[in-house]
């Protein structure tokens, strides 16, 4: 069958194709409670095959553009979504001289003439930091998916190709994008409401049954290296370091284009703010800003040192040097050749110096680098890392899209964590060697601090994988 005759069969059923899905509307209405999860409010959003634009409107785009072959399906969406914009064209070239946050592409590789060549396209429609969200069928699903179409419970379709998640994986690697997460939902496509809790909330999000579920979505972005040298906010936040202030800053390579220390103080009896200033003074050359802390907590001085700062690649090194300040170009570098978006260090590959992390910490970390990977779909195996770094631009919609979780973390990581993870940013482990402290004692309470981390993680697996 050619793409005429693909085209024909969707003209001719463009208003069949509205009354099915009212049929199966529950099918319908969590695909888009998923890609609402997925996508945040308020983005420029293009859906490829949009069909009468339901899932476009329901991620509720600040602009949204909607394109399908097929001039009647067309027609609907447009009497149904005003606000909406609808183009017809193929998706294989889809003509649209503008750029988006989204891509949506649902239920579409399959019915394609040239799959490849759709997926070629979207860099015409892609910037840096575009992501592309495809969803399929589990191909395991397919034989009931026939019965259903020949016991007339599901609409018939044309023959249509059938893509493993691999093929799917290796079509967007040929074309220069890279999967960051697949979600894999709806183990129950039927709304029982008893049942819907038991299978599709819980069940269906738990390791191994969740390789039984229906939908298959995943979020890519497209692959570039940076050719600038984008400037750089080194963050420490501190309390009782004055020992370590002054080797923060002697110990730092020079990278970036500019470079600015912006120490953040937290009532130190030892005198380190004291100490903060003269070192700013020391060093002129160096651009150190001394800010006291107003509020209270690793995170909240974290915070407010990231508004204050004014690089575009914002770094937080904690002021214990545990993890050597000579390393921090590796994170800068990974950040500017587009390996990562959000680089997160990692301890727990490299053999310790003997005193740098007593054994519960160590076994604690281990299983929240295990729950973290489990919960984000993104392999990550030091959750507790002070160091991390991300373009400013990025923690920009991680601050605006806050109210999600909530003010609900006072050591910063997992608040950087879970909000890079919702805003799709490609998290990447970058592997350290950690050392003894030369100065001072940790402030961490393996007890109480344990439980509050463990609360955290609960409420975040609620908000994030449990939906």
């Amino acid at each position: 069958m050619n793409k005429e005759a693909i085209k024909a069969f969707y003209e001719a059923n463009a208003a069949k194709r509205e009354r099915w899905n009212r049929r199966n509307r529950f099918y319908h209405k969590s695909l888009e409670r998923y890609f609402s999860l997925i996508i945040p409010a308020g983005k420029r959003v293009a859906e490829l095959g949009c069909g009468s634009g339901d899932l476009l409107s329901a991620v509720k785009p600040s602009y949204g553009l909607g394109v399908d072959f097929s001039q009647a399906v067309i027609a609907i969406a447009e009497r149904k979504y005003p606000h909406l914009h609808f183009k017809v064209a193929d998706a294989e070239a889809p003509d649209v001289s503008e750029t988006f946050d989204y891509i949506i592409i649902s239920d579409l590789l399959s019915a394609l003439w040239d799959a490849q060549k759709c997926i070629s396209q979207l860099r015409t429609l892609c910037s840096p930091s575009t992501r592309v969200v495809i969803s399929q069928y589990s191909y395991a699903w397919e034989p009931l998916i026939k019965l259903l179409q020949r016991l007339g419970l599901k609409q018939k379709q044309l023959t249509q190709s059938w893509f493993s998640q691999e093929d799917v994986k290796s079509l967007l690697h040929l074309e220069n994008f890279e999967v960051i997460v697949t979600h894999e939902k709806l183990l129950l496509p039927l709304y029982i409401p008893l049942a819907n809790f038991i299978f599709n909330r819980l069940l269906a999000n738990l390791p191994l049954v969740s390789k039984l579920n229906l939908l298959r979505i995943m979020v890519a972005r497209p692959v570039s290296g940076g050719s600038c040298e984008p400037s750089v906010s080194i963050v420490i936040p501190a309390r009782n370091e004055r020992g370590n202030i002054e080797n923060a800053i002697k110990r730092t390579p020079e990278f970036g284009s500019h470079r600015e220390f912006i120490f953040m103080e937290g009532r130190s009896s030892d005198g380190t703010y004291e100490e903060m200033l003269r070192v700013r003074d020391a060093y002129p050359e160096a651009d150190i800003k001394v800010f006291r802390q107003r509020g209270k907590g690793k995170g909240n001085a974290v915070r407010e040192a990231f508004d204050l700062a004014t690089g575009d690649v914002l770094m937080i090194l904690d002021a214990d040097l545990t993890m050597p300040p000579e390393e921090l170009p590796k994170f800068y570098d990974a950040l500017r050749s587009g390996k990562g978006e959000f680089i997160n260090g990692c301890r727990l590959v490299y053999p310790m110096e003997k005193h740098a992390m007593r054994f519960l910490n160590l076994l604690a970390n281990k299983f929240f680098g295990w729950f973290f990977s489990f919960l984000l779909g993104q392999r990550l195996k030091d959750t507790l890392c002070g160091t991390k770094a991300l373009y400013r631009r990025d923690y920009e919609n991680i601050k605006a899209s806050r109210s999600y979780f909530g003010d609900f973390d006072p050591f910063g990581d997992f608040d950087l964590l879970f909000g890079a993870a919702k805003q799709n940013l490609k998290i990447v482990d970058m592997i350290i060697r950690y050392k003894d402290r030369e100065y001072g004692s940790t402030q961490i309470s393996r007890f109480r601090h344990g439980l509050l981390l463990i609360r955290m993680s609960l409420f975040a697996a609620k908000k994030m994988k449990f939906t």
